[in-house]
């Protein structure tokens, strides 16, 4: 039966992924499937598979048409998300498709790859 896996983000610096993921996300590195170009991270508690980190020497995309949506309940825990990761090593992007009163902010990863921080309190959903 075929079952969805994992996300995969495709770097051009795997162990400098490795430390900015495992921190932003409260990951840990599986060592059983390491390799030179490729890394899975786990969820900490155990619970299986979280990420795969895969070397590429691709360029990554403006608008990419996949990407990760990291999610926090209040507008405080997204400012505080935020900062935390711009210092982790992420860059805010000046991003030119947000819609009218967006409940995401863009942010990129060390290695440019776009992702977003949403807020579930304002979201349509939420």
């Amino acid at each position: 039966m075929l079952r969805l896996g994992f996300p995969v983000i495709g770097v051009t610096d795997v162990p400098r992924a490795v430390a900015f993921w495992t921190a932003a996300l409260n990951l840990v590195e599986n060592p059983e499937w390491a390799r030179d170009t490729w890394r899975t991270l786990d969820h900490a508690d155990g619970s299986g598979h979280a990420l795969g980190l895969m070397y590429s020497e691709s360029p990554v995309e403006r608008y990419p048409r996949l990407h990760l949506d990291l999610v926090v309940d209040t507008t405080a825990e997204q400012e505080a998300e935020i900062r935390r990761l711009i210092e982790l090593g992420a860059t805010k992007l000046d991003w030119d498709r947000y819609p009218p009163n967006p409940d995401f902010v863009v942010l990129a990863d060390p290695d440019g790859n776009p992702f977003c921080v949403v807020d579930l309190s304002v979201a349509p959903s939420g």
